[in-house]
């Protein structure tokens, strides 16, 4: 279209046909003006394409540097205006693309609402006639990540500079459609005053109770006066949520706030109205949030629809045994091999853009997160048929592996398949007797402690301290005071009539519980050191990580292993403490265990379980591997169904295609041509799926279906797909 007419000089004027012509002409020959009228610097289409599949590749090439290294091929001086003339140049040549790729859209009938989020994943979101029926059609997880922020340009004491424009996109969802979750659940939780996040920590109270409480561990499910405020940023990050094949879809702004409820509330409304019923989502906090969700307006549609929230494998280790058993993916049956962290690999890709993005206005903002999601989404459906390869054979390697060696084990320990679910059972319910204290048993501890200072404040005590040192008697008279007071307090509150003798009945039964609740104090020190250590460890692996932050982490390693020694150390002297003792632990313990949630096991309730099977390491091995199993089967047969719908896409697709570009050559010859273009390089992808495909039926142990089923459609309610 041709520029409308604008203001030039303080005067209105209109385009002549001769500069309609020349700037046609400047697009005929293949660059773009970087100003609508009187360019005199262009640009060309090739240059512009060679910088966004650039910029694609590697997020952290920034305009500028694309501008130096133009200047110095042209052997000119750089300017930085030359910057903001490439950036002008730019969105004008993806405004060009958004508006071919539209009328392509338009031939291709996928215009239609939804269109993008259905078949985004064919593997996943697809559905045919005469599958076997999987435990949750469809499996996603969501997370929010603070590295895409945006600085609000008022803490420079400048105006922000206007921009209208808006990213036409489908990924996110607007703010007015967050917010309509703003606070809902409040009313709910019967609270006032405090931040959204707050709903996440109290209701956690309810579905684990101290000390059992895993929320606390993580900065977005505690209180917002707990967590950093991002006052100095209009947008504080991005919540996302992907496929298990690791394919975004769907995003939105976090805008000056850390996690709030709202953002994974407007994820889940939108998933469950595009996706309907069947549906499972890992979340790092899935335990805590699920009371949250039930609370919310979404509550009752989430219950019929059987939505069923986890955590992810990676965010389990940091939750406690008994979250675990309930929310783990290795104890959902259906979950198969999914580990639920696909958003920790889309954020560990995506936070290279944050230093390109940091001062940017919204829409610029918006456009290059975007052009990567989209970038990132055509890369992992070019690799879809490889993950379908990898997981397929991990799986069938595993159930291989898994079934020699339970077949050793049930033999040597006498056991069957029957036994594994009932250890389950008989470990959650020990756990949940693994609360805190009666108010009176609690008070009874502090009266035992409280006699014991009395005991060591006593009037022999102060003759003694007179005898060394006259100026500790008035030091020594006031703690026997405050002692003595102490001792009447809670004698008073427990209405004791005469006061316990130390040694007596009462007295060691109380002195035990209080030895205990040092024991569980030196635990839980433990057990946070190594939550440290472990999540260190893993940030060591990340890719992205610099070298400077990688001797960094290092450093805090070594100082993190020495005070994991020195905690080991007061552990085990409070572990011998006790009667009977409990064992002891060293630092080969702590780095062979399997999930933090081993440590609720050294507990140690009122009833010593040390004898049950159960609790036995061999017995526990053993039944991790039995449900290592059972998600293998599980796996295998959704992999199955996932390798059959991607066949039957990649046929459908191909039938449609050709099709309307037949017809677009009677009707619109230049978009057929820009159609064939894009078609030969999708083509050429799916040549490659189905050579894989080929490949995973010629595996040993395959059991899926060959050759092409037929596409059906979701739901009525659903808009119907462009393919089949």
């Amino acid at each position: 279209m041709p520029p409308s007419p604008s203001d030039h000089d303080g005067q209105r004027v209109s385009l002549s046909e001769i500069e309609l012509i020349d700037i046609f002409a400047l697009i005929y020959h293949g660059y773009l003006g970087c100003t609508p009228l009187y360019p005199t610097v262009a640009i060309s289409l090739r240059t512009l394409a060679a910088y966004r599949q650039t910029h694609r590749v590697c997020p952290t090439f920034s305009f500028q540097a694309q501008c130096k290294a133009l200047c110095f091929l042209h052997d000119i001086p750089y300017r930085p205006y030359l910057t903001t003339q490439l950036s002008a140049a730019f969105d004008i040549y993806l405004q060009i693309l958004q508006r071919i790729d539209q009328r392509l859209r338009t031939a291709l009938k996928r215009d239609t609402p939804n269109w993008r989020l259905l078949n985004a994943c064919p593997a996943c979101f697809y559905k045919l006639e005469d599958e076997p029926n999987l435990p949750f059609d469809w499996l996603v997880t969501m997370d929010g990540n603070n590295s895409l922020k945006r600085w609000d340009s008022t803490i420079y004491g400048t105006n922000a500079r206007l921009d209208s424009r808006k990213v036409q996109s489908d990924i996110w969802i607007d703010p007015d459609t967050v917010d309509k979750f703003n606070g809902e659940v409040r009313g709910h939780a019967a609270m006032s005053n405090r931040g959204d996040d707050a709903l996440i920590d109290d209701t956690t109270a309810e579905t684990n109770p101290a000390p059992f409480s895993c929320a606390d561990r993580w900065k977005n499910a505690g209180p917002e006066m707990r967590k950093k405020m991002f006052s100095v940023f209009d947008e504080s990050g991005i919540f996302i949520a992907a496929c298990r094949h690791r394919l975004v879809l769907l995003g939105c702004d976090m805008i000056r706030s850390g996690e709030l409820v709202k953002y994974p509330l407007a994820m889940i409304d939108k998933l469950l109205a595009v996706y309907g019923k069947g549906g499972a989502c890992a979340y790092d906090i899935g335990c805590a949030f699920t009371k949250t969700l039930s609370n919310s307006s979404l509550g009752s549609r989430a219950h019929q629809l059987g939505f069923r929230l986890m955590v992810g494998a990676f965010h389990g280790h940091a939750h406690n045994r008994k979250c675990q058993l309930d929310w783990h993916p290795l104890y959902i049956s259906g979950t198969g091999h999914s580990e639920g962290e696909g958003c920790e690999h889309i954020f560990s890709a995506s936070n290279a853009l944050a230093c390109g993005t940091r001062h940017a206005s919204t829409f610029h903002r918006h456009q290059t997160i975007n052009q990567h999601f989209t970038f990132w989404n055509d890369n992992k459906y070019a690799a879809l048929s490889n993950f379908l390869w990898n997981h397929y054979r991990e799986a069938l390697k595993s159930v291989q592996t898994l079934t020699v060696e339970l077949s050793a084990i049930k033999a040597e320990l006498d056991i069957t398949d029957d036994d594994f679910p009932r250890y389950i059972l008989q470990e959650r319910a020990y756990l949940d007797g693994l609360k805190q204290p009666p108010t009176r048993d609690q008070n009874c501890i502090r009266y035992v402690e409280a006699l014991d200072e009395l005991a060591e404040r006593n009037l022999e005590r102060i003759n003694e301290a007179l005898a060394q040192a006259r100026i500790r008697v008035d030091s020594s008279y006031a703690k026997l005071q405050h002692a003595e007071m102490l001792v009447v307090h809670i004698e008073l509150q427990l209405a004791v009539e005469g006061r316990w003798e130390i040694g007596g009945d009462e007295y060691n039964r109380f002195k035990m519980e209080a030895c205990l609740g040092k024991y569980r104090t030196a635990l839980d020190d433990l057990e946070r050191l190594v939550v440290m250590r472990l999540f260190e460890l893993s940030k060591l692996s990340l890719s992205g990580t610099g070298y400077k932050l990688r001797q960094q982490i290092g450093k805090a390693l070594q100082r993190r292993s020495e005070a994991i020694r020195n905690a080991i150390n007061r552990y085990n002297i409070q572990a011998i403490a006790l009667n009977p003792p409990r064992p002891k632990i060293s630092w080969k313990d702590i780095a062979d265990y399997s999930f933090l949630g081993e440590f609720d096991l050294l507990r140690h309730s009122r009833t010593d379980i040390r004898s049950e099977d159960w609790a036995k390491p061999a017995h526990r091995e053993a039944t991790t591997k039995y449900f290592k199993l059972c998600r293998a089967h599980e796996e295998i047969t959704r992999l199955n169904v996932e390798i059959h719908r991607l066949r039957t896409a990649i046929h459908a697709e191909q039938v449609q295609t050709t099709a309307v570009i037949e017809d677009l050559h009677l009707s619109d010859p230049k978009l057929a041509e820009e159609l064939q273009r894009q078609w030969c390089s999708r083509a050429a992808i799916n040549a490659v799926h189905l050579h894989r495909l080929d490949r995973i039926e010629c595996l040993t142990g395959f059991s899926g279906v060959r050759g092409v089923g037929l596409l059906i459609a979701r739901s009525t309610r659903h808009n119907h797909r462009g393919y089949g």
